[in-house]
């Protein structure tokens, strides 16, 4: 595939107003959001759910992409249809994530690195073949001061990891979205993940450099600044905007097409203010900012669904008006006054 055709799919997905629906969730994590709605956690529960996702009427208008696990990619509808071709259908961009997730970076270390470049290549063919057009590859960072993490071997290692994965997907023509979170978990202040992301971005752009990345031909998938979950501080949602605004402009070229932030653990609708900020305080940026959510899109849905098919209705009506929230934060024009309107 030309360059050409790399950058129309990574502008695709990020075209406003449109976002990304992450529905990668591994066996384990979703088991933990169907338990806490009392849902087994079965092959055929976990179907239905993805397919009650994927058919909501008119998605479409909201959602560009579908991130998927590897047991949805294979996956059919009720109808026999595979879940990967009901997206492409309905004018929606099939993904997958492709890491194998992450591992202890060193014996003793609370640091991790993220695995999975072994056999990517023919992982990446077979996906092809399934519909995937598009993949995703999450490094996770944290910040603990007292431990002193991270490390610069942590964001070193795992910035190589996220280039050679990039690269890899590249050559089998497929866009990656590089996704270098640094958590919210933690007493940290905003400052300090300020820091920590700005160094942790150079570092990613510095390896795709280095591996001959096309960058009009990739995704950046990041974390907004932001204050720590457990910060008795937390800053408003003008100065997250400012400073994560500020951190791109320091340390994102102006080739990448477009950045889909990642909600991190944030609350559904402070997702949506930040991302609407940071597009209210800037119209000409050389990238566009959209979203690539999972639960901050999903947990709405989930939480009416109760795995009965006599909710699918309204858990489908609670992921439009969501997806429809986040697509509105894509031109800065959500009104945080209509979500005490559902």
């Amino acid at each position: 595939m030309s360059a050409d055709k790399l950058n129309l799919i990574a502008k695709k997905l990020c075209e406003k107003p449109k976002g990304i629906l992450a529905a990668d969730e591994s066996t384990n994590t979703i088991k933990k959001r169907f338990d806490s709605i009392n849902v087994e956690s079965n092959f055929e529960m976990r179907r239905a759910y993805r397919e009650l996702l994927f058919k909501t009427p008119n998605l479409k208008n909201f959602i560009s992409g579908v991130i998927l696990f590897d047991e949805t990619i294979r996956q059919e509808d009720s109808e026999k249809t595979s879940l990967a071709k009901y997206l492409l259908d309905n004018d929606i961009i099939p993904g997958i994530k492709v890491d194998t997730g992450a591992i202890h970076l060193e014996k003793n270390s609370q640091e991790k690195l993220t695995e999975g470049l072994d056999g990517l290549g023919k992982r990446l063919e077979e996906y092809k073949s399934l519909g995937a057009s598009f993949t995703k590859w999450r490094a996770i960072i944290t910040i603990d001061n007292e431990s002193n993490m991270p490390s610069d071997y942590c964001i070193e290692s795992n910035s190589f990891n996220l280039a050679r994965y990039a690269k890899i997907v590249q050559d089998c023509d497929m866009v990656p979205i590089v996704e270098p979170e640094v958590i919210m978990d933690g007493e940290h202040s905003i400052e300090d993940c300020y820091e920590v992301t700005c160094k942790t971005l150079k570092n990613v752009f510095k390896q795709l450099e280095l591996h001959k990345v096309f960058l009009g031909g990739i995704l950046l998938k990041p974390n907004m600044v932001i204050s720590g979950t457990l910060n008795k501080n937390q800053a408003s949602i003008e100065t997250v905007a400012e400073l994560t605004l500020d951190c791109l402009h320091k340390c994102v070229p102006q080739d990448v097409p477009g950045i889909v932030f990642l909600s991190g653990g944030q609350s559904n609708e402070l997702a949506t203010e930040h991302l609407n900020e940071m597009n209210k305080k800037s119209k000409d940026l050389p990238w566009n900012l959209s979203f690539s959510y999972g639960r901050a899109l999903q947990q709405p849905s989930l939480s009416k669904w109760f795995g009965k098919d006599e909710n699918i209705q309204i858990a489908q009506e609670a992921l439009f008006q969501r997806s429809q929230f986040n697509s509105e934060a894509t031109s800065g024009k959500y009104n945080s006054e209509n979500e005490n309107k559902i």
